[in-house]
Parts: C-alpha cells; sequence; structure tokens
C-alpha cells in the first residue's frame, strides 16, 4: 500500500483451529493485534490438509470474521507450516567475490541465500527457510553481519528447513481457494519463538516447545541464532485419545475433562475426588477419579517430553541452555505441565504467553499461549517486508479499492502497451477469398476447352 500504515494478514492452520489474524505496527515498532478470529479444524491432522473443502470453509469463515471486526480487507496472507514432515539440516556455502576492495552488499548475501536454495535434496521436498548462522569473510570466522567488510571470499553457516512439496501445495491451494493468495510460507516454531520469546532469553540459550493439537514444535536458540528445529507427531490431541480410550468416554467429553480436570502429575491428583461423565446414549453416567485421569495425562506427556529431550540433545546444545524451556500453544494450558517438565528435564520452565512485543488494547484479548503462533506470523510478516522491502496489499475498505483499482489499470495499461494479434477470423476469411477466385479462374479455363 502506498499509505504510511502498513498492515499485514496471516493464517495459522492447526490441527484443531484455524485462526485469522491483521495486525499493523505503530511507531515504536511494537505490534498492534487489529482482529482475530478462530473456527475449529477439521481437515489437518497432524499439521498436514487431509481434507481441502473443510479446511477452505475454514477458512473462508475465519478471514470474512477477522475482515468485519477489523475493517482491513486484504488478498494476501503470510501462512504457518508444520507437520511432521519437516526436517532440518547443516550446509556451509560460498561466493567469491571480483573486487577485494568493495564493501560486501546486501545483495551479494542475497545471493549466496539463493545459492542454498540449488543444494540436493530427495524428491518431493523442498527448501522452506535457508537461515544464515553466521559469515566467514576471508577465514574471518564469527561475523553476524558482514554488510560493509570487504573481502574475496565471503561463506556462511547456514540452518536449512525441508519439507514436503505435496504438503506446502495443499496450503497453497486451501489459500488459493479461499479467494487469497500465500505472500510466504513461514516455519510455525520459529514464529511462535518470536513472539514468546525476549532477545535475552535467545542470547543465553533457550528451548521453545510449542505444544499443538496435532504436533510439537521445537525450536533451540543459543547466542541469538536458531540452532536446531524439530516437529514431534504428538501433541494434546493424542492425550484426549488416551483419555477415550482409558475411561471408556466419547471424545467430546474426554477433551472437556482434560481441559476442566486434568492434571500432568498424579502423585499430587486428589485421591477423593471424581467427576461424572453422562452415559452414552441414556446409559447409566461414569465417574473418573482425578488421580486417575491424571495418570493417563502424565504417561503420555512424559512420552513426548522424552522425544522434547531427544531433540534438544540432538542440537549439540543441550549444556548451554541458560535460559531453559519455554512452553506455549494450547497444550501448555495444561495444569502443573511446568512441574513435570522441569523434573523430567532438569532445566528451568516457563509458559510462554504472546504478549511480549504487543501493544494496543488486543493484548488481553490473546493473551493466551494457543496465540503464539498467529501473532509470530504477523511479526515475520513484517519483518519479511521491511528485509525484501516489498508492500502487502492490504488497508481499510476505500483505501483498499483505490489500491485494487490502481493495480487493475496497471495491468490493462500493460495490455493495451502490447500489439493486438491478428484475428483468426479475418486470416479464414482472405483464405477463403484466394479459393474463391482459384475457382472462378478454374471455371473460367473449363468453359474454354469445352
Amino acid at each position: 500500500m502506498n499509505s504510511k500504515t502498513q498492515y499485514v494478514a496471516a493464517i495459522d492452520i492447526g490441527t484443531t483451529k484455524i485462526v485469522a489474524i491483521v495486525g499493523t505496527r505503530n511507531e515504536s515498532g511494537k505490534i498492534e493485534i487489529l482482529g482475530l478470529s478462530k473456527a475449529l479444524s477439521k481437515g489437518v491432522k497432524r499439521g498436514v490438509v487431509l481434507n481441502i473443502e473443510e479446511t477452505v470453509n475454514a477458512i473462508q469463515t475465519t478471514v470474512e470474521d477477522v475482515q468485519k471486526r477489523s475493517g482491513i480487507l486484504f488478498s494476501e496472507v503470510f501462512v504457518g507450516i508444520a507437520g511432521q514432515h519437516i526436517k532440518s539440516m547443516k550446509s556451509r556455502g560460498y561466493i567469491t567475490r571480483d573486487a577485494y576492495e568493495d564493501e560486501i552488499k546486501k545483495e551479494e548475501v542475497f545471493r549466496l541465500i539463493e545459492d542454498m536454495h540449488k543444494i540436493h535434496i530427495d524428491i518431493g521436498e523442498e527448501i522452506i527457510h535457508v537461515i544464515p548462522q553466521n559469515f566467514i569473510v576471508d577465514n574471518e570466522t564469527g561475523v553476524k553481519s558482514p554488510i560493509g567488510m570487504c573481502g574475496r571470499r565471503l561463506e556462511a553457516n547456514f540452518h536449512i528447513v525441508i519439507g514436503q512439496v505435496a504438503a506446502a501445495k495443499n496450503i497453497e491451494k486451501c489459500i488459493r481457494k479461499a479467494g487469497l493468495t500465500v505472500k510466504d510460507m513461514i516455519l510455525e516454531p520459529l514464529a511462535s519463538s518470536d513472539a514468546v520469546l525476549t532477545d535475552d532469553e535467545k542470547e543465553a540459550g533457550v528451548v521453545l516447545v510449542d505444544i499443538g493439537g496435532g504436533t510439537t514444535d521445537v525450536a533451540v536458540y543459543y547466542d541469538n541464532i536458531i540452532r536446531h528445529t524439530a516437529v514431534i507427531p504428538f501433541g494434546g490431541n493424542v492425550i484426549t485419545k488416551d483419555i477415550k480410550e482409558g475411561c471408556a468416554i466419547l471424545q467430546r467429553h474426554a477433551e472437556l475433562l482434560k481441559i476442566q480436570y486434568g492434571s500432568a502429575l498424579g502423585d499430587i491428583a486428589p485421591d477423593d475426588k471424581v467427576v461424572s461423565i453422562p452415559g452414552i446414549s441414556g446409559r447409566e453416567p461414569k465417574e473418573i477419579s482425578f488421580k486417575s485421569l491424571a495418570y493417563i495425562i502424565q504417561s503420555r506427556m512424559e512420552e513426548i517430553i522424552d522425544i522434547v529431550n531427544f531433540e534438544i540433545q540432538n542440537s549439540g546444545y543441550a549444556d548451554k541452555l541458560a535460559a531453559g524451556i519455554v512452553i506455549t500453544g494450547g497444550g501448555a494450558m495444561l495444569k502443573h505441565l511446568p512441574q513435570l517438565m522441569k523434573f523430567k528435564t532438569a532445566m528451568d520452565v516457563r509458559i510462554g504467553i504472546p504478549n511480549e512485543h504487543l501493544a494496543g488494547n488486543s493484548r488481553n484479548e490473546i493473551n493466551q499461549p494457543m496465540y503464539a503462533t498467529a501473532v509470530g506470523l504477523i511479526m515475520k510478516g513484517f519483518e519479511y517486508l521491511d528485509t525484501y522491502k516489498k508492500s502487502f496489499s492490504a488497508g481499510p475498505k476505500e483505501e483498499y479499492a483505490r489500491f485494487t483499482k490502481k493495480s487493475v489499470e496497471t495491468e490493462q495499461e500493460k495490455a493495451a502497451e502490447q500489439p493486438e494479434p491478428v484475428q483468426e477470423e479475418e486470416r479464414v476469411s482472405l483464405t477463403d477469398k484466394i479459393k474463391q477466385m482459384l475457382q472462378k479462374i478454374f471455371e473460367v479455363e473449363d468453359e474454354k476447352i469445352s
């Protein structure tokens, strides 16, 4: 948009919910959320879209609602991607510069990053993010920003995030069918990290654990650099499923039990308290003790924490994480979860709420861990626009109408500049005329002969 106020819209496609969100940035650089809407997600399993139609309907519902609430119209969105197909790897690349004396420019850093998109990966996979960790200029190591330095050889260590092409294409298809276009796809743990982690935590060393409905996302930071990312294919839904099977009750009752009475520590759950669940189709109601419910939750939660622990060890930074663990996402609301995680990992644990970089009245409404990814997508969106100096087509109704009208006029001007193609009908009629003339000539010749 040409106006001073820049807007960004994002969609978080999760296993349990789909969130549409619109935000802007004030003079002090803080994010203000102008509108947020969520709908139940039925077509997504473990972060991967399986039913496109149901996902499209949910996206359309949330987008219409958020546009109505915020008064901001948009045609582009930033979208989060997760799922068990996500994996990460480390790589190193370099470029050799012609002019030794000239300063390294931003374009050369972009060229180095672009080159890393060409590395060999398996068939059916694509590179989602190429994140520079540190740069090396003529054997000078540990350079965080090489712009302005002089040197012949520019090298960098990269953290590369890879995902399946089919999963990304399905997300794009859903957004397109909802009448929008994808501005950029962002890895969800990176977005959540931006929303809930402080700069001090990223410097000291911290693990973000985002427990969603279908997946648990892990991101390890040290010295302000992302060191490791992983997506674990377990989340809050497997706990609900365990409660459903362990107590022989309906899914919706199991979900309510988990939210209202669940605890991650069986030992401190009261022995004498029970909750009554309505029987299925008129049968006798069931009584479930708080203690047995807590033990079901604890056993599955311990399994998830063990995999998180494995990913922390796998990162190679397990002994450097002074800030411990920050848990966020809908699963972080589970009672006594920080205590269980602290006991299992021997690290400091806190719950991450996405109010770290927010301003305005919206802070209270979205002051919940479940909105961490959505808020992070807005922040990553602004970062993307700043980095690549791009604009975003969103704005209040009149302003948006002017913008789209101008875009249409530009397209029409381009079309008008193109030379008009020769019409097919004219070509055909000319051929017919030649045929008719030849026929007349032959007819005259025949008459002469006869």
